[in-house]
Formats: C-alpha cells, sequence, structure tokens
C-alpha cells in the first residue's frame, strides 16, 4: 500500500504501509539501502508520530524526499491530500492532530520574552536572538489562526494581511547587539500583546502590564 503526497518541487513525500507481520524499522531500513545505492541519496533525519516513522534523505539537486512507513493496520488518511495509489487502508477513523490552541501561543510567546530577557541580562546575546525569534513566531502564528491560516511551521506568515505584517517590520534583530536585540524584543511582545488582545484572551490584559517594562 502506498501513496504521494503533493509537495513543492524541492520536496516529495512516499506514505507507505508495512505488512503486520514485518517491523515497520526493518522496512524502512531496507527501502534506505535501495534509495542509498540507487539514487544516492543521503539520510538526514528520522521523525517518529504515533505509529508513523518519517524518513528524510536528500538526493542529487537538492531535492528532498520524505519516506514515511505505517504498520498496514494503522495505514489511514491523514489529512485532504491523501491519495491512495495502490492497496487498501485500514478502517476505521484516522488520528488528527492537535490544532493549536491560542492560549498556548500566547503563553509559550510570553515565556520566550521573559526567557529573552534573562539573556540579556546575562549578556547572552545569540541565545536572546533565538529567543526573540521565537517570541515573533508565536505572535505570527497567533495572527494566523485569528485570520484562519495555518498556523503551524510559518505555513499562513506570508498570507497575512499587509496591515498585520507591517506590525512586525520592527521585530526582526538587526544586529546582535544589546540595544539592537532590546529593539526587536520590544516590537516582538507589542506584537504578541496585541495579537492576544485581538484573539480576546482573558490573561492578555493582565500580562501586558506585567511586561510593560519589556516594550
Amino acid at each position: 500500500m502506498s501513496t504521494w503526497l503533493p509537495e513543492p518541487p524541492w520536496a516529495r513525500s512516499l506514505w507507505t504501509a508495512a505488512t503486520d507481520h514485518v517491523p515497520v524499522a526493518d522496512v524502512l531500513d531496507d527501502w534506505t539501502r535501495t534509495l542509498v545505492d540507487e539514487l544516492d541519496a543521503v539520510h538526514l533525519a528520522d521523525l517518529e508520530r504515533g505509529p508513523t516513522i518519517y524518513r528524510v534523505f536528500l538526493l542529487p539537486d537538492a531535492l528532498q524526499f520524505d519516506l514515511s512507513m505505517t504498520p498496514a493496520a494503522q495505514f489511514r488518511p491523514a489529512g485532504p491530500r491523501f491519495r491512495l495509489l495502490f492497496g487498501e487502508t485500514a478502517a476505521g477513523a484516522s488520528e488528527r492532530s492537535t490544532p493549536p490552541v491560542a492560549g498556548d501561543l500566547f503563553g509559550w510567546g510570553v515565556i520566550y520574552a521573559l526567557h529573552a530577557r534573562a539573556c540579556l541580562e546575562r549578556r547572552r546575546v545569540w541565545q536572546a536572538e533565538h529567543y526573540i525569534g521565537a517570541v515573533r513566531d508565536h505572535a505570527l502564528s497567533l495572527a494566523c489562526l485569528r485570520q484562519g491560516l495555518p498556523a503551524m511551521q510559518a505555513r499562513g506568515y506570508d498570507d497575512l494581511s499587509a496591515e498585520t505584517l507591517a506590525r512586525f517590520e520592527a521585530a526582526h534583530v538587526g544586529a546582535v547587539e544589546p540595544g539592537a536585540l532590546r529593539a526587536a524584543l520590544a516590537a516582538s511582545v507589542l506584537a504578541l500583546m496585541r495579537a492576544g488582545a485581538e484573539a480576546r484572551l482573558p490573561q492578555a490584559d493582565t500580562v501586558a502590564q506585567r511586561l510593560a517594562e519589556l516594550r
């Protein structure tokens, strides 16, 4: 059983099912040897999600190829783009990933803002840059959620309204030095607080007051 999943030009995905009497890892390793020997693939990483193992390869010409394996008894459509090439799927409803929650996105953005402040106080500028980016990303994700756009992995960022994106212009770190980092943190926190207020989160006003020193 196998299905192709539509991908951008630089990536391809093949999702297959392994018969129940054969360990998924054994089938995946067999495919890996074939891809390495015949297509000169380089194994980059593995990701386990439930019963499925995703193995990512780099092919010549910088083409990403994702190969995933699932036990046949649990091989079900994982989304609307699923297209079965041959075989059959298991009965029953497929497991859906948990969608992002506005309160969680806001809360983690606040946590990362506090981490960024602590890093700046300790002059750990590169670590601060990392957390400031996380604050900005959580604010963007929250804006995506409000506008009905994909909120994971930056998939909806470019489709946000021009007015929304304009709020984030100052949230990019211009230089890895304390002054530029504080300015970017302030802009990122301001964008996060506004996104929280627009999402009508009950804790947004209180949090905004307590983080006033960061804006």
